[in-house]
């Protein structure tokens, strides 16, 4: 069951006091046993089998980190305290629900269950801040896949792409580096280097005029102003192994370059990240950390949104006002099939 409500849960749309409203947040998704790693992985590649080599080192790497990550605990609290806080503030009409891009609960299974519990408008939410067309664009896909399956006759979806801008999001984020910059003894604070990273992707976005580096490099813009720090960096981290080149440089071999500048304490800011997950526990936690100590470096990390209720007041103020972070709104006509109706530049 992924939904967070009861099932008499209403919310009133365009003057109607009984119409409910879904929230659908979306995370990537993670295995939850040893044995789900090679379907996950396989879902991941759009169906085609990994090697067991690969298969092995995946499965390598979540053992390391305690045999599963906690994304899936974590994106369920969110919910849960989304939920709750909607109906403090006197809009219990939202229902919230949760659904996984790659594993379970699949997002199209969590669509069909908000077409069965009667609601036709829906505001979708990625649990990333930043868009590009191969990472949001595929949550953007799977919602429209989902509701022309979904049987739900006339409906809507406000799909929310981007939300970096959010001035509660970037406060937020202001202060996690602050406490991370606390991380560190006071005698070394003035010579700590922050470093924000973000998911690679194929270099080939940049031949769309993909936004995802002018959104992120906006965002730690933004971040440090409002965090105190002047001098910051930007890394990628966890590129993929597709055979083609990625986005860089690597938040590991950035390392070596502050190594040679002279750098020794290094903030890393996961600022395309908001719940601890592999990408985090091992690529930062584990690899980058293991090869900052070799280096003779410190290497410090901020820590996650994950369900603190700062994080939680961001999403409810996107949920209550979406528009200035809509760009596409997807609907289904009487027969069921999707399509996009309006979009912003």
């Amino acid at each position: 069951m992924t939904t967070v409500t009861d099932s008499e849960s209403s919310a009133p749309v365009h003057g109607s006091d009984t119409t409910p409203v879904g929230v659908l947040l979306m995370a990537y998704g993670t295995p939850r046993s040893p044995d789900e790693v090679e379907p996950y992985f396989t879902h991941i590649r759009g169906g085609r089998r990994p090697s067991p080599e690969a298969v092995e080192r995946l499965r390598e790497r979540y053992a390391r980190v305690g045999g599963k990550t906690p994304l899936l605990e974590i994106t369920a609290e969110v919910a849960r305290k989304l939920q709750a806080r909607l109906q403090s503030a006197g809009r219990g009409r939202y229902r919230v629900y949760f659904g996984m891009k790659h594993w379970h609960p699949f997002i199209a299974d969590v669509v069909a269950r908000i077409a069965a519990d009667g609601v036709r408008r829906v505001i979708a939410i990625p649990l990333a801040p930043h868009y590009s067309h191969i990472s949001i664009g595929g949550y953007q896909k799977a919602v429209e896949e989902a509701l022309t399956q979904s049987g739900n006759g006339r409906s809507e979806v406000v799909f929310v792409q981007s939300w970096h801008r959010n001035e509660l999001f970037r406060a937020m984020m202001a202060r996690l580096v602050r406490e991370g910059l606390h991380s560190f003894p006071a005698a070394q604070r003035h010579a700590v280097t922050v470093v924000f990273s973000a998911h690679s992707l194929p270099e080939r976005i940049r031949q769309w005029n993909d936004p995802y580096e002018r959104e992120l490099l906006d965002s730690c813009a933004g971040v440090a102003r409002l965090a105190g720090v002047a001098d910051w960096r930007f890394a990628f981290q966890s590129a993929g192994s597709t055979g083609e080149p990625w986005l860089g440089p690597d938040i590991v071999d950035y390392l070596e370059q502050l190594y040679a500048e002279g750098r020794r304490y290094v903030l890393q800011v996961p600022i395309g990240f908001v719940c601890d997950h592999l990408e985090i526990l091992w690529d930062i936690d584990i690899e980058a950390r293991q090869w900052a100590d070799e280096l003779g470096m410190t290497l410090h990390r901020t820590q996650l949104p994950n369900a603190h209720d700062e994080f939680i007041g961001v999403l409810a103020s996107i949920v209550l006002d979406p528009e200035p972070w809509t760009s596409v709104v997807a609907s289904s006509d009487a027969d069921g099939a999707a399509r996009i109706s309006h979009a912003r530049a």
